[in-house]
């Protein structure tokens, strides 16, 4: 009756003559293989990432430090490295430059250093003459600079021979123009000078070694690896190598390109192939007669699940290959979006190689098969006596299998909150992404259930609106698995949309109300690139001006979270120029315990949520990684409860400056009468209380888009998965539509009844979306802020609004379709 060939004939013949049965298939898996493929595409880069050399292109071996903090976490077998970027650059020893100069075939050895400063408003670029033998800059008139002597461009009004004053790291210093060049926007200063001017004296960015004639590569980097050793994690670079040397913003882009495309792709990923496999499995749950009919001719168990993975095979390679089209504009689109925000150098190049389209595409039929095979399971297993009959009844709720995991992933939930509401901090913040995760699989997989219990309660207001509320509560409440169907997508673009746009909105009301409460000051004085070095000493002395305080803003590292979770977190911190008297009288941090008045040299001031998170109190050692990633265990003074809106962590700017790549302080908070005002223009832009705004930190910024574009992606897919279900489940009902009008509804009843099902799907779904990220963000927000979410009015409500519209609309037009050429009823 049947030979082995035929269920392969049956499956193209269902292609061939039914491509509607698949084209919602074929639409789920494509955005899957989207968005799989994009995510792949960023974690490559990021892996991959490499900076081809500019700067040490003439240098075929060049030692820097490591740009990574590393600790170790855990104990015994299951002990591991974690290693987190350092906030600004890692330098080495200057004393490394002799020994990398002696190794055997090293021609020379130059300590590279470069900084800025400052010919009276114009903001220029430091090295030592040495570096020339890097860049090729060449002298058009003078000598090449001594001690207390400099070149500088031309074009520069000063002339060789003339004094020039420079405001450097070190300070406001007079010096000699011994010559000039050609470059533009640079001075050179004598090797030694340059890096005792740096602001980090000892210490240079890193060592460019030229090689003597005749000398590999691969030779002279064995020969100056031995003899620089291990000192201060230095690390020796070789030919793209070279480039991450010169770009320490290369190892923080790399970083945040595998959190992207790993992290984030992960969860992507599971909820993309989570709602592709639902698509698949309605597709094939809406064909139970066909299933049944051939059960009923004597089709075989075994050849009913080859005809459906056979089918598979013939949709999802097409629906993976053709998703990585726009899968590759997505990648190309947000890589090119981080570039232009700064987190990524613009010499890094995305790559699209065939390893994540291939992964994408196995993904894609994986998907298609395992969901397909699961949903074959029933109709395969069906007595051929009683498939027909069966195929015709609405399956219970409940499943064996599925129910007890969906209580199991309910009761995972449930624990994750209790865990986030008990703790604080990032283990708070930790805990709640458990809570989303579990809610989201139980979902999933209490689906029927939970469809079964909305349809009653939402039932029975839906009764009271006549006819076809009637027809729509009866239906929803006897059709639970394809209201399920329709729910859990809704539900996934809620709670992921939710979670991260309102998490944003938290974070960035709490701050600006602590900067709004923080700064006392009268004025504030900035610059973007960084106020002068003696801009605060010039500030106090300005007649009417009673207390100035400068801030050097930047990061630290700080341990968080204990055992397997320890990890190391970059925290923003502000270091003070001035007295924590003087600090208390332009910005009220809100002390708790301690005082500012003891902040010295030595000693640090934390905020709240932090010294929960690290389990710390006032008169504790915080164990900190500086911004070039120095150990420094400053003693905690106070704690205080607005650091979000000022930095979660300060210190001296003494114990900062020395640590950091531009020690310019970028903001002066003034106490001063108004007529003192204009005279502190002169300094830099001069604004009120009323009219300030601290200058958003660009990690806050990078975070606050990716949560914005990553709820835009899984908002986005989710929705439209959740219209493709709803336009695949109305037009599977053409027969029931039908029937209706036959036994005298009016075709205003039928298309009332698809509007009230659509309203019941599109409001349970965004309420248990809703429930789920209210359960997520309440201890997140709390933990990380310390105060309640706060969800804005106006748009939650576009958030409601368009999942309601498109709910209306997705059913409104194929209902619309499926019921033209009906005969007309009065």
């Amino acid at each position: 009756m049947f030979t082995p060939h035929v269920p392969n004939g049956l499956a193209r013949a269902a292609v061939r003559f039914k491509p509607s049965s698949f084209v919602g298939t074929f639409v789920a898996l494509l955005l899957a293989a989207a968005i799989v493929s994009a995510c792949g595409i960023l974690l490559e880069t990021g892996l991959r990432a490499s900076v081809p050399a500019d700067r040490y292109a003439k240098a075929p071996v060049v030692v820097a430090a490591d740009q990574q903090v590393h600790m170790t976490v855990g104990s015994g077998e299951e002990a591991y490295d974690a290693a987190t970027p350092v906030p600004d650059t890692a330098r080495l020893p200057e004393s490394l430059v002799g020994k990398a100069a002696s190794a055997p075939g090293a021609a020379a050895a130059i300590g590279d250093v470069s900084y800025s400063v400052r010919q009276d408003d114009t903001l220029l670029t430091a090295h030592g003459w040495g570096s020339t033998a890097l860049t090729g800059a060449r002298l058009l008139t003078g000598e090449a600079p001594g001690t207390g002597e400099v070149v500088v461009p031309t074009g520069t009004d000063a002339r060789v021979g003339e004094e020039i004053i420079l405001d450097t790291p070190a300070g406001v210093r007079e010096f000699r123009v011994a010559g000039t060049t050609a470059t533009e926007a640079t001075v050179w200063f004598a090797d030694r000078q340059a890096v005792q001017l740096s602001g980090h004296p000892g210490r240079v960015d890193a060592i460019a070694v030229l090689a003597a004639r005749s000398t590999p590569t691969g030779t002279l980097a064995d020969q100056v690896r031995e003899a620089v050793g291990h000192t201060a994690g230095a690390q020796v670079h070789t030919g793209d190598g070279r480039g991450a040397a010169e770009d320490a913003e290369l190892t923080g882009a790399k970083e945040g390109l595998v959190g992207l495309g790993g992290s984030f792709g992960g969860i992507a990923t599971m909820v993309a192939v989570f709602t592709a496999a639902g698509t698949v499995a309605l597709s094939v749950g809406q064909r139970s007669r066909e299933f049944a009919l051939l059960r009923a001719i004597g089709a075989t168990p075994r050849q009913l699940r080859r005809t459906i993975a056979t089918e598979s095979l013939l949709v999802a390679p097409l629906a993976g290959a053709l998703g990585c089209l726009p899968g590759i504009a997505l990648a190309h689109w947000w890589f090119g979006r981080l570039q232009d925000m700064g987190a990524i150098p613009e010499a890094v190049a995305l790559r699209v190689s065939w390893l994540p389209l291939t992964v994408t595409v196995a993904a894609t039929m994986l998907t298609a098969l395992g969901a397909g095979y699961f949903a074959a399971r029933r109709p395969s297993k069906t007595k051929p006596g009683l498939a027909l009959a069966q195929s015709a009844v609405e399956r219970p709720p409940f499943g064996w299998i599925r129910t007890p995991l969906g209580i199991a992933a309910l009761a995972g939930g449930v624990a994750f909150a209790g865990v986030a509401a008990s703790t604080s901090g990032e283990d708070a913040a930790n805990a709640a992404l458990g809570v989303v995760m579990f809610f989201m699989l139980a979902v999933g997989l209490l689906g029927p259930l939970i469809a079964r219990i909305c349809a009653a309660v939402i039932g029975f207001p839906l009764r009271a609106t006549g006819a076809s509320g009637s027809l729509a509560a009866a239906n929803s409440r006897t059709n639970s698995r394809r209201l399920a169907s329709a729910i859990t997508p809704i539900v996934l673009a809620m709670a992921f949309s939710c979670t991260l746009v309102f998490m944003h909105t938290s974070e960035e009301r709490v701050i600006a109300h602590q900067q709004r409460d923080a700064v006392t000051a009268d004025h504030i004085v900035s610059a973007p690139a960084g106020l002068a070095s003696d801009a605060t000493e010039r500030a106090a002395a300005t007649p009417g001006v009673k207390t100035a305080v400068g801030l050097l803003r930047s990061s630290v590292l700080v341990p968080t979270g204990s055992g397997g979770d320890a990890r190391l977190q970059s925290t923003s911190a502000q270091g003070i120029t001035g007295s924590g008297h003087d600090l208390a009288k332009v910005q009220d941090l809100d002390v708790r315990t301690g005082s500012l008045t003891g902040l010295r040299p030595g000693t640090v001031a934390i905020d709240t949520t932090l010294a929960g998170s690290a389990k710390l109190g006032t008169g504790d050692r915080l164990a900190l990684r500086l911004p070039d990633g120095t150990e420094a265990t400053p003693k905690i003074v106070a704690v205080y409860g607005r650091g979000l809106g000022t930095g979660l962590v300060t210190l001296p700017a003494a114990d900062l400056s020395t640590h950091v790549t531009s020690p310019y302080v970028s903001e002066l908070l003034v106490r001063a009468t108004p007529a003192a005002a204009q005279k502190l223009a002169a300094l830099g832009t001069v604004t009120d209380r009323t009219g300030y705004a601290a200058a958003q930190d660009q990690n806050r910024e990078i975070n606050a888009w990716a949560n914005t574009t990553m709820a835009a992606v899984l908002g986005g897919f989710a929705a439209v998965a959740a219209v493709n279900t709803l336009v695949m489940t109305v037009l599977d009902r053409r027969r029931e539509l039908t029937m209706l009008r036959l036994v005298g509804s009016t075709r205003r009843q039928v298309m009332g009844m698809i509007r009230w099902e659509a309203l019941l799907v599109t409001v349970a779904g965004a309420a248990i979306g809703t429930g789920i990220a209210l359960a997520t963000l309440v201890p997140m927000v709390k933990g990380l802020t310390g105060e309640s979410p706060y969800i804005p009015p106006t748009l939650y409500g576009s958030f409601l609004a368009a999942t309601i519209g498109l709910g209306l609309a997705a059913v409104t037009v194929p209902a619309r379709a499926a019921l033209r050429g009906t005969a007309e009823r009065p």
